[in-house]
């Protein structure tokens, strides 16, 4: 069994906020709140404890208010690899309006981490990655960090055997896409307008999607996955194209629903399943995430139903 670890470097404490309907300018009052621990890499390892597969959350913390991690780590069994550092962990706002469904993200700015911080959590991951494990890279970047961070870590952990499942935006995965081949990662994660920020280009059509996809795979990247919200996702690889559409979902909140999808997968690729099972599986992750609160899954029988009604479509385009 491959060992998991994730990455989150520029973590979050996610106050959501329930509105019964967000109009800018207006004065609101709150249907409720809650506080959650996460960042993208966080709520990857949460997921997947609750899966029931071993993981590990590396990354950098506030010493001053790291209590609510430590608690999330300690209750859901992940092994805590984090670097503490003086002062608090950043505070993320999302407004939920439960008209629309939408969320409004306030995401605001990290901690400042230095040179030696940053190797540190480099050399815990030396020395905890072992052959074939699964790796994820995920979330924005602290002050101080640079956006080719993500691309020098690959070139680290790869020649050890590991896979890298990337989940990142902007500069950030701009830098990761224009490594070279022995630092690329093995799985990318963007969703629609991550996608067209990289190509530089709106991406309309699923058409134009796919086609974007073909360059990265073009590019080296053995898998590419496309979040598309309510039209699900696409998986792309040199030798195929599906596209897996959710089944009808009750949405209690969308926070952190991209980043168990990127759970189901990397949960995937550790059972060793084949790409449409794969697919089912991450949107199953997705989908049974958006009917709680927090980054948490429903029970595992429940994951499963749902996977057994995802639609998975094979498009008939080379790759």
């Amino acid at each position: 069994m491959s060992r998991v670890v994730t990455l989150t470097l520029n973590p979050a404490l996610d106050r959501s906020v329930t509105l019964d309907a967000l109009r800018p300018g207006h004065v609101h009052r709150a249907r409720g709140t809650r506080s959650d621990a996460g960042g993208k890499g966080v709520n990857v390892a949460a997921c997947l404890a609750d899966w029931g597969v071993p993981v590990a959350a590396a990354g950098i913390l506030g010493q001053d208010n790291a209590a609510p991690f430590q608690a999330l780590l300690a209750a859901k069994g992940i092994e805590d690899r984090f670097v503490r550092i003086p002062g608090e962990t950043r505070t993320n706002l999302k407004l939920f309006d439960a008209e629309t469904g939408d969320t409004t993200d306030l995401n605001l700015p990290g901690l400042a981490v230095d040179s030696a911080t940053l190797d540190l959590v480099r050399a815990l991951l030396r020395r905890d990655v072992t052959s074939d494990a699964l790796v994820v890279l995920a979330g924005s970047l602290p002050g101080g960090v640079v956006p080719g961070i993500y691309a020098e870590i690959a070139a680290e952990l790869r020649p050890r055997g590991a896979r890298l499942v990337l989940d990142a935006s902007g500069s950030a995965l701009a830098a990761a896409l224009a490594a070279p081949a022995e630092a690329l990662p093995f799985a990318v994660k963007p969703n629609r307008h991550e996608l067209e920020d990289w190509v530089g280009r709106p991406l309309p059509t699923l058409a134009d999607v796919v086609g974007a996809a073909r360059d990265l795979v073009a590019r080296g990247i053995p898998l590419v996955v496309v979040s598309l919200g309510a039209e699900g996702a696409l998986f792309a690889a040199a030798d195929s194209m599906v596209h897996a559409h959710p089944p009808p979902t009750r949405v209690t909140s969308t926070v952190g629903a991209g980043d168990a999808l990127v759970a189901g997968l990397v949960a995937g690729l550790h059972a060793g399943l084949d790409r449409v099972a794969t697919a089912r599986l991450a949107m199953a992750f997705a989908a049974g995430k958006l009917g709680l609160a927090g980054a948490n899954l429903p029970a595992r029988e429940t994951v499963l139903a749902i996977a057994r009604t995802v639609r998975v479509e094979s498009l008939d385009v080379p790759v």
